[in-house]
C-alpha cells in the first residue's frame, strides 16, 4: 500500500492515533524502488523505525489551528489552498536543497498535498508523519550512497570534466528518479573534495572528514523521533500565517528566553534552523560571539568542537542539540565551523573560536564618544552615542532601585555629559540593534521631543494602543542624526522612524530589517505556541512591518538583503497604514535634503574608505549572484585563485588607508583577522567611518540652516544663542 493509499485510507475511517513507536504502514518498494548506479551499502544492523504521532500531538495540532483561525494578527482560514502551501513548506524544511526526494516521489504524494488542511483541523496528523518517515528514508539512503563512493577512493572521482554543479538548489526541479540523484551527488561529493583540496586539506583528511559527516548525519537519521517530525510539521503549518509565529516542543520550550528566541547561553547568538542547518539570525549585543567578531548573521553552523576533541557535525541535528552542544562551562572554548554568509558554495566552510561567558548587562549598555571634524577651517564636535539594545533592569526597578539601569536613563546622562562637553550635534548609533524592551523606546524619543505619541500599536480586533511620551522635558534640542543598517529592527525601528516622523533628526543608512510585529507565548498541553498577535505603526501611520525605516540618506551596507529581512522571509505580514495621531513637526528637511544627499554624494565620490567598502559589496555581489561552480580542478583553482587575490587586494588597499604595511598572503591577512578579533580593545574602523560621515552630514545641516540647530522656536533659539 502507497504512503496516498494508506492516507486515504484512512481519511475514510475513524480518526486513529497511536503511540510513539508504532509501526506505519509504509512499503518498502516505495522506499527503495529505483535506486539504480553505485548501490548503497546497507547497515543490516541498523533499521529506520518510522515515527508515529501521539494522543498529545493530536491535541496540540487542533489547538494551534483554533488559535491561527482565531487569534492570529492575519485573517487566514484553513483552506485547500492552503493544504498546497503547508506541503510546500513541510518539503522546503525537510528538504530544501531538493537533494533527498526526486520527482517520483513528488507525484507519488500528490493526492496527500490537497488534503493536508482538512486533517490539520481535525488532529489527523499520520498524513504529515507519513511524509517525515519518507524523507528520512531518502536521506538514509542518500548518506549511504555517499558514503559508498567515499569507500571507493576519491582517486576514483573525475576533476578533469567540464561538470558543473548549481550553488542553491532551493528552486530547482526536483530530480528527475534516483539516477539522477546519483548523479547529483557524486557532484555534491566532487564539490566538497574540490573544495578542502584548494584549502590545502589532503585526501586522507578530506575523506576522514565526509565519512564522519555522512556518518554524524546517518546517525541522526536513524534516531529521528516522534517529536522531530511534530514540530516540523506544526513549524510549516504556524509559517503559513506569518515567519515570527512558531511551534515550540516542550524540549525547545525550555530554551526560550531571550527576547523571544532561541538563545544560547555561552556564545550570545540567537540561532534558527534552516534546513538541514543552524543558522545564526543575530549576535546578542555584548556577548562573547559579538565581542569576538567572526560569527555573522546568516552563517551556518557546520561542526561544533570542545577544547581538545574532534569536532562534531551538527548537520541534520536539532535545534535544541545544537543549543546543548554550543553551551558549556564559562571561559571554556567552544570553536563553530561554519558556511560563511558570503560563501560561494556549502563546501566552503572557516573556523571560529569563541571563549564562553555570560552576557553582562553592562556590556550592553550604551555608550558615548566625541569626535572632531575640520571643515574648510572650522572644528565641528559631534558626540556619538552607541546603543547595542534596548535594555532595562526590570529587577532592579521594581526592587526601588535608585541607580538601576536601562537605556534612556544611561543615555540621558550620557547626553547631559555631551551638552557639558559643547558638542555641536548627537550621532545616534542605532546599527545592529535588534530591538528589546518597548517601553525604552518610546521613553528615549522622549529624551528629544516636547511631548507627544511615539508609536501605535494595532491588533487583531483592529483595537489600537498609542505609547506617548508624557514628559515634557527635552535632554537634548540639538541637531540630530540616526544610524541605521539592516540589522537594525524592532525597536530600533519605532525610534528612528519616530524621530522621522517628528521631523526632529535624519535618519543615515540602510534600510532597515522591517521587524513591525508583536508576539505572545502560549501554552499548550504539549509545549508552546509563539504566535503574533500585534502590529507597530510609526504616528505618521505607515507600519514599520516589512518596509521597515527607509533613511532619508542611504549608505549602502554588505548585507545581503536577500537573505536577511522581514521581506526576505516568507509569508511577512505586508505593510499597511492606519490613520496618523496629531503630532509635531519641529523641522521640514524637504528644502536641504537634496542639497544635503548632493554634498553626501560628492564626499562619497571622493572617499577611499566608501570606494572600499563599494568594491567589497560589488565583490560580494558577483560572489551571491554566482549560479553554478566548476568542477573541474583547473578551472575551480583559477577561480578560487581569483577570490583570494580579491580579497587580499581590498585588505591591502585597507592597511594602506591606515599606514600598515600589506599583507603579503592570505593566511597572514586571515592570522591577523583572527588576532584583531581576540582583541576586546579593537575597533571596526569602517564604523568609525560611516560615523563620521553622520556627522559632516550633521554638519552641513548647520551650514544650511541654523535654526535647525534646536527644536526651540525661533525666538527662544535666538534668546539662547545670542543671535537676533
Amino acid at each position: 500500500m502507497t504512503i496516498v493509499e494508506n492516507f486515504m485510507q484512512r481519511h475514510s475511517q475513524p480518526s486513529r492515533i497511536r503511540k510513539v513507536g508504532a509501526c506505519t504502514a509504509l512499503t518498502l518498494s516505495l522506499f527503495m524502488a529505483g535506486i539504480t548506479g553505485v548501490q548503497a551499502k546497507i547497515d543490516d544492523a541498523a533499521v529506520y523505525k518510522p515515527v508515529a504521532p501521539t494522543i498529545d500531538q493530536a491535541r496540540a495540532n487542533i489547538l494551534i489551528a483554533r488559535q491561527l483561525q482565531f487569534t492570529h494578527f492575519r485573517n487566514l482560514g484553513i483552506s485547500d489552498a492552503l493544504s498546497g502551501d503547508v506541503f510546500d513548506a513541510y518539503l522546503k524544511y525537510l528538504d530544501g536543497q531538493r537533494v533527498y526526494l526526486t520527482q517520483e516521489d513528488i507525484d507519488s504524494l500528490k493526492t496527500v498535498k490537497s488534503r493536508l488542511g482538512s486533517a490539520l483541523k481535525t488532529g489527523q496528523l499520520q498524513p504529515g508523519f507519513d511524509i517525515y518517515n519518507l524523507v528520512q528514508q531518502r536521506i538514509i539512503q542518500r548518506l549511504q550512497f555517499a558514503l559508498n563512493i567515499i569507500d571507493n577512493g576519491l582517486g576514483e572521482l573525475d576533476f578533469d570534466s567540464d561538470d558543473r554543479i548549481r550553488v542553491d538548489r532551493s528552486e530547482a526541479p526536483w530530480e528527475a528518479d534516483q539516477a539522477a540523484l546519483d548523479e547529483l551527488w557524486i557532484k555534491r561529493i566532487k564539490n566538497a573534495v574540490l573544495s578542502q583540496r584548494l584549502n590545502g586539506t589532503d585526501d586522507e583528511a578530506i575523506e576522514d572528514t565526509l565519512r564522519r559527516r555522512y556518518e554524524g548525519q546517518l546517525k541522526r537519521a536513524y534516531q529521528a523521533r516522534s517529536e522531530d517530525a511534530f514540530q516540523a510539521y506544526m513549524n510549516a503549518f504556524t509559517g503559513m500565517w506569518d515567519p515570527h509565529t512558531a511551534y515550540f516542543s516542550p524540549r525547545t520550550s525550555e530554551n526560550f528566553n531571550i527576547n523571544m528566541s532561541l538563545s544560547l547561553e555561552g556564545i550570545g547568538a540567537v540561532l534558527q534552523s534552516d534546513n538541514e542547518y543552524t543558522k545564526v539570525v543575530r549576535l546578542v549585543p555584548g556577548g562573547p560571539a559579538s565581542k569576538q567578531g567572526q560569527l555573522q548573521p546568516a552563517d551556518r553552523i557546520v561542526s561544533v568542537a570542545q577544547e581538545g576533541e574532534r569536532p562534531v557535525n551538527v548537520i541534520g541535528w536539532r535545534l535544541d542539540e545544537v543549543v546543548d552542544l554550543i553551551r558549556g562551562p564559562r571561559n571554556s572554548t567552544v570553536t563553530l565551523e561554519v558556511i560563511p554568509a558570503n560563501a560561494s558554495d556549502e563546501t566552503v566552510t572557516r573556523d571560529i573560536a569563541i571563549s564562553r561567558d555570560e552576557v553582562k548587562l553592562e556590556e550592553q549598555s550604551a555608550s558615548k564618544d566625541v569626535i572632531e571634524l575640520d571643515r574648510a577651517g572650522e572644528t565641528y564636535k559631534v558626540g556619538v552615542i552607541t546603543i547595542p539594545t534596548f535594555y532595562a533592569d526590570f529587577q532592579g526597578m521594581q526592587a526601588g532601585d535608585p541607580n538601576y539601569k536601562s537605556t534612556t536613563r544611561d543615555v540621558r546622562r550620557l547626553l547631559e555629559d555631551l551638552n557639558k562637553q559643547g558638542v555641536d550635534g548627537v550621532v545616534m548609533d542605532l546599527r545592529n540593534n535588534g530591538g528589546g524592551a518597548l517601553h525604552e523606546a518610546n521613553d528615549l524619543v522622549g529624551l528629544f521631543i516636547d511631548k507627544g505619541p511615539t508609536v501605535q500599536i494595532r491588533n487583531a480586533n483592529n483595537d489600537i494602543q498609542i505609547l506617548n511620551d508624557e514628559d515634557p522635558s527635552v535632554a537634548y534640542d540639538g541637531p540630530l542624526v540616526v544610524l541605521v543598517n539592516r540589522m537594525s529592527a524592532s525597536a530600533s525601528e519605532i525610534f528612528a522612524g519616530a524621530i522621522q516622523d517628528y521631523g526632529r533628526g535624519l535618519v543615515v543608512g540602510s534600510q532597515t530589517f522591517g521587524k513591525g510585529t508583536v508576539q505572545a507565548v502560549r501554552p499548550l498541553n504539549h509545549g508552546q505556541l509563539k504566535i503574533t498577535q500585534s502590529k507597530f505603526y510609526r504616528v505618521s501611520g505607515g507600519s514599520t512591518q516589512h518596509k521597515g525605516v527607509i533613511p532619508d540618506i542611504e549608505i549602502p551596507s554588505r548585507v545581503d538583503t536577500t537573505r536577511i529581512g522581514e521581506d526576505a522571509l516568507d509569508h511577512a505580514l505586508p505593510w499597511d497604514q492606519i490613520e496618523a495621531v496629531p503630532h509635531t513637526r519641529y523641522f521640514d528637511f524637504s528644502g536641504v535634503i537634496d542639497e544635503l544627499r548632493k554634498r553626501h554624494d560628492e564626499r562619497f565620490a571622493i572617499s577611499p574608505e566608501f570606494s572600499l567598502l563599494q568594491q567589497e559589496i560589488d565583490f560580494l555581489t558577483k560572489q551571491r549572484e554566482m549560479t553554478y561552480v566548476s568542477l573541474n580542478m583547473g578551472e575551480r583553482k583559477a577561480h578560487h585563485d581569483q577570490i583570494e587575490q580579491t580579497r587580499l587586494t581590498i585588505a591591502n588597499a585597507r592597511r594602506e588607508l591606515r599606514g600598515d604595511s600589506p599583507f603579503k598572503t592570505l593566511e597572514a591577512l586571515e592570522d591577523w583577522q583572527t588576532e584583531q578579533a581576540a582583541d576586546p580593545d579593537n575597533t571596526d574602523e569602517e564604523l568609525d567611518f560611516v560615523i563620521r560621515e553622520g556627522g559632516h552630514i550633521m554638519a552641513d545641516l548647520l551650514e544650511l540652516d541654523q535654526h535647525m540647530a534646536s527644536i526651540l522656536t525661533p525666538a527662544k533659539f535666538a534668546a539662547k544663542t545670542g543671535t537676533q
